[in-house]
């Protein structure tokens, strides 16, 4: 790795370059590219002028993170992970809770195929969801004794 900062447009070039792979909240890219730049200030500018032009957007990365975590967490372990990404608490809020009781009845499925026979199973089951990051009023609602 080089010593010398990159200059402006090299700095440019590798925010495109790392946003072109997936979205990325302001936090994080700041992150990556404070070891590249020259300063703070040059650094600051151009996150600023990447959202200006709507080339970075914290809110699409919330959708795009959350979207992808859904498929097998909760609402609490994805609102862990965006406010972990330096997602501001609004819309972390707005994305996180959306389809809550569908998401775990879908990831209960694919891991059990046959519902509960004993009070262990549907322990079991519980912490499963539980760990998975839903809540316990979802986890109630989805998993009732017969």
């Amino acid at each position: 790795m080089k010593e010398v900062p990159d200059t402006p447009a090299e700095l440019k070039a590798r925010a495109l370059r790392t946003l072109a792979r997936r979205e990325h909240s302001k936090l994080e890219l700041q992150r990556k590219l404070s070891p590249h730049a020259a300063s703070e200030e040059i650094l600051l500018g151009l996150l600023g002028e990447l959202e200006g032009r709507k080339l970075l957007s914290d809110h699409r990365f919330a959708e795009s993170r959350a979207h992808v975590l859904s498929r097998k967490f909760g609402a609490s372990r994805i609102r862990q992970d965006l406010r972990g990404k330096g997602v501001a608490d609004d819309i972390v809020e707005r994305i996180s809770s959306e389809g809550e009781l569908e998401r775990a009845r879908s990831i209960l499925e694919r891991k059990y195929r046959q519902p509960a026979a004993t009070r262990e199973e549907l322990a079991k089951r519980m912490r499963f969801l539980q760990g998975r990051g839903f809540s316990a009023d979802v986890i109630r609602g989805l998993l009732k004794f017969k």
